[in-house]
C-alpha cells in the first residue's frame, strides 16, 4: 500500500490535532505548575488509598530490586527514577563521591524511612512503576533489604535532535548542570559498574546517545573495563548514519530503534524533527553493517509506539513486511498514554505478535532479550 494510501485514513486527526486551538490547551496542561498541582494531587491520593488499607510503600530501585530505573546524569548526578521532574529523586553525585555511598547515602535512606511511613517522599513517587506497597508489618524490612541494582541507566547526553510531542526538552535539560558526560565521567561510571558487579547498562534517558561525537570513546572504555557487561541502547536512528556511529552501535547487546509509524507523516506526528525513510534506511543499514561481520549482536529491536494515527491494521501489517524486508531481529509494539489524545484503542497488533514484558512482539530471529 502507497505510503499516501496509509496517511489518507488519518488525514482529518492530522488536521484536527495540528489547530492552534489544541496546541495552546496542550500547552496549559503540560504547563510546569499544572504538571505540579496533578503530581500533588495524584500523591495525597495514592497516599490516602495505602492509609485506607493498611498499607505502606517501598521502592524497588531503591531497593536494589529494578535493574533500570537509578540512573547517572549526564552532570553525573544520581537519581532514583526515570522522570524529569526539577530535580527530584536526586540522591547525591557521583563526581563527588562512590555509587555506593549514595545509594546507601542520607537522601536514599530518608527516601526508604518516608515510604516505611507510608509517605511518598517526592511526587514522582506516585507514577513510577517502582512504587510497590507493602503490609505496614513489613515496611521497616523492605526499608533495611536494600543491595545495589544489577542495571542502571547511564545518560552520556541530555541533548536531543528531535522535540517529540509528549518531551519538554528545555525543562529536562535546565537542572542539569551539564548537558554531554566527559570521556573522564565515562571512566568513573564505568569503574562504578566493575566496583559494584553491575550487569547491565541501559545506555540512555532523555537525550540521543548518538548525538554525542564521542560515543564510540564512551561505549569503548564501558566495554573494556567491563567485558561481560549488557549495554541496552534506545535511539530514534536519525543519527546512526556513518561508519562511525555504526561501530560505536556494535559495541552494544540490544539496540532498539524507536521509529513510530511507516510513513514520513506518522512518525513525524509525534517524534517532531524525525524522518522515517532516513531512520528506517539507517536500521537496516546496521543490519547489514553487522552481518557482514558475522555478528550476532547487537540485537536490533524495532521500537513500535502505538498512537491512534498509526495502529490501523495496514500500517501494522506494512511495519511488519518492512521489518521482515530490512532483516532486523525483533518488531515490538508498545502502549503509550501520552499525549492523552494519541491512545491507541485499536488491537490488530496482537493478532500477529506475541506478548512479551514490552507489550507485543514479533521475533524473526532466536535473538536473546534484555530481561
Amino acid at each position: 500500500m502507497s505510503d499516501a494510501r496509509l496517511d489518507s485514513h488519518n488525514g482529518l486527526f492530522f488536521r484536527l490535532t495540528s489547530r492552534k486551538s489544541v496546541t495552546d490547551l496542550l500547552d496549559v496542561v503540560r504547563s510546569p505548575a499544572m504538571r505540579r498541582l496533578y503530581a500533588l494531587v495524584k500523591k495525597r491520593a495514592v497516599e490516602f488509598r495505602a492509609f485506607v488499607r493498611n498499607e505502606s510503600f517501598y521502592c524497588g530501585a531503591l531497593c536494589g530490586e529494578s535493574d533500570y530505573n537509578i540512573s547517572v546524569n549526564s552532570d553525573m548526578t544520581i537519581s532514583c527514577h526515570c522522570q524529569g521532574d526539577n530535580r527530584e529523586g536526586i540522591l547525591g553525585d557521583l563526581s563527588k563521591g562512590d555509587f555506593k555511598s549514595v545509594f546507601f547515602g542520607p537522601t536514599a535512606a530518608s527516601f526508604r524511612r518516608s515510604l516505611a511511613k507510608g509517605v511518598l517522599p517526592i511526587a514522582t513517587c506516585s507514577r513510577c512503576c517502582e512504587l510497590k506497597t507493602v503490609a505496614k508489618s513489613r515496611a521497616a524490612e523492605k526499608a533495611d533489604a536494600s543491595t545495589i541494582p544489577v542495571g542502571i541507566m547511564v545518560e552520556n547526553t541530555v541533548a536531543c535532535n528531535l522535540a517529540c510531542i509528549s518531551c519538554q526538552q528545555q525543562m529536562l535539560e535546565a537542572p542539569r548542570a551539564k548537558r554531554k558526560m566527559t570521556l573522564d565521567d565515562i571512566g568513573r561510571v564505568s569503574s562504578a559498574v566493575r566496583d559494584n558487579n553491575i550487569q547491565k547498562v541501559y545506555f540512555f534517558k532523555y537525550g540521543e546517545p548518538f548525538l554525542s561525537p564521542t560515543v564510540y570513546e564512551e561505549l569503548e572504555i564501558l566495554r573494556k573495563r567491563n567485558p561481560s557487561l549488557m549495554i541496552i541502547i534506545s535511539t530514534n536512528g536519525n543519527l546512526i548514519d556513518t561508519d562511525g556511529k555504526r561501530e560505536a552501535a556494535l559495541l552494544a547487546d540490544h539496540i532498539f530503534f524507536s521509529i513510530d509509524g511507516v510513513t514520513e507523516n506518522m512518525v513525524s506526528h509525534y517524534q517532531r524533527g524525525s524522518s522515517f525513510t532516513k531512520a528506517y534506511g539507517n536500521m537496516r543499514d546496521l543490519v547489514h553493517f553487522r552481518n557482514e561481520r558475522g555478528l550476532k549482536k547487537p540485537v536490533i529491536d524495532w521500537k513500535y509506539v502505538l498512537f491512534s494515527w498509526n495502529d490501523r491494521p495496514e500500517a501494522i501489517d506494512a511495519a511488519v513486511a518492512k521489518a521482515k524486508e530490512c532483516g532486523v531481529d525483533i518488531i515490538s509494539f508498545w502502549q503509550t498514554n501520552t499525549p492523552y489524545y494519541g491512545k491507541s484503542f485499536r488491537h490488530h497488533y496482537r493478532t500477529v505478535a506475541k506478548p512479551c514484558w514490552k507489550g507485543w512482539e514479533i521475533r524473526f530471529s532466536d535473538a536473546g532479550d534484555v530481561r
